[in-house]
């Protein structure tokens, strides 16, 4: 049997790069959608401590966050302190705080709102336990604990 060739030599056609561009638009309009950005900067030090039995939050729209840590700048001390948003703040403004966050909800939300502690794992337990308490009387019943999980292998 006889084989045919060609006359000509094969050449590769050039990639079509017309729509490469929509493609990267597509991906940037994509990225900028699904991100979140930080709403409030941190002025504390938080190392969570860590957990065995840990839950992801269903709605992370629906969280208020109060941190509570050793001030980042050391000017400030060493004790451990409050932060509300972007500033620090003292025991007894916790109560305004909630309610200035369920002000700021749909009112359906309202009832569902969780308040978020990230503790740093050297902080005391008593100024936690007066966070606590601002919040049983502000009616902020809904309380979580953010931590990060423990490793399998880690026995302690």
């Amino acid at each position: 049997m006889a084989r045919f060739k060609k006359a000509g030599g094969r050449t590769v056609p050039g990639i079509n790069t017309g729509s490469m561009s929509d493609i990267i638009f597509m991906f940037l309009f994509f990225f900028m959608v699904i991100t979140t950005i930080r709403s409030s900067s941190l002025l504390v030090k938080i190392a969570p401590p860590k957990a065995s039995e840990v839950q992801k939050l269903e709605k992370k729209s629906l969280v208020s966050f109060i941190y509570i840590g050793k001030p980042i700048k050391a000017s400030l001390g060493t004790e451990s302190r409050i932060q509300l948003n972007d500033s620090y703040a003292t025991v007894g403004s916790i109560q305004a705080f909630v309610v200035a966050e369920r002000q700021s909800r749909n009112e359906f939300d309202r009832k569902v709102l969780t308040t978020s502690l990230k503790v740093d794992a050297e902080t005391k337990m008593g100024i936690v336990t007066d966070v606590k308490q601002e919040l049983r009387k502000a009616g902020a019943y809904k309380i979580n604990y953010s931590t990060h999980k423990r490793d399998a292998f880690t026995t302690r």
